[in-house]
């Protein structure tokens, strides 16, 4: 696992994910794979809490492995987000580099209640 140097830039592309968490299962935010030759730079994880009555919690964690493999690291853990409101979990001035075979997942306490939109660089 390489871990490119990104002082001599080749590409740099802003990405943004957008993912309805529909499961109570782990689901991944954003991966970087084994080898990818890249490093993601996260600049804002943004979650909303679409249920108009219901409080849902959210743990965000960062994997030691690609597509969710390996130990989860949380990032926030089981936070509550009352209804309709939202929490910011990364924002610009405290991003977090993915470097490869490493990922993002969330995990809700109930399905279909939260949103997220991820904000990140593709560095190569």
């Amino acid at each position: 696992m390489a871990n490119p140097n990104i002082v001599n830039l080749t590409a740099l592309y802003g990405k943004t994910e957008m993912i309805n968490l529909t499961t109570t299962s782990a689901t991944q935010v954003v991966s970087n794979a084994s080898a990818s030759g890249t490093v993601l730079k996260i600049n804002s994880i943004y979650v909303a809490n679409v249920d108009g009555s219901n409080s849902a919690d959210i743990t965000i964690s960062m994997y030691s492995a690609a597509a969710l493999g390996g130990t989860a690291y949380p990032i926030v853990s089981t936070v509550s987000i009352p209804a309709d409101s939202s929490l910011v979990v990364v924002e610009r001035n405290s991003g977090i580099y993915i470097t490869e075979d490493r990922s993002i997942g969330a995990t809700a306490s109930a399905a279909n209640d939260l949103m997220i939109i991820c904000s990140y660089e593709e560095i190569s």
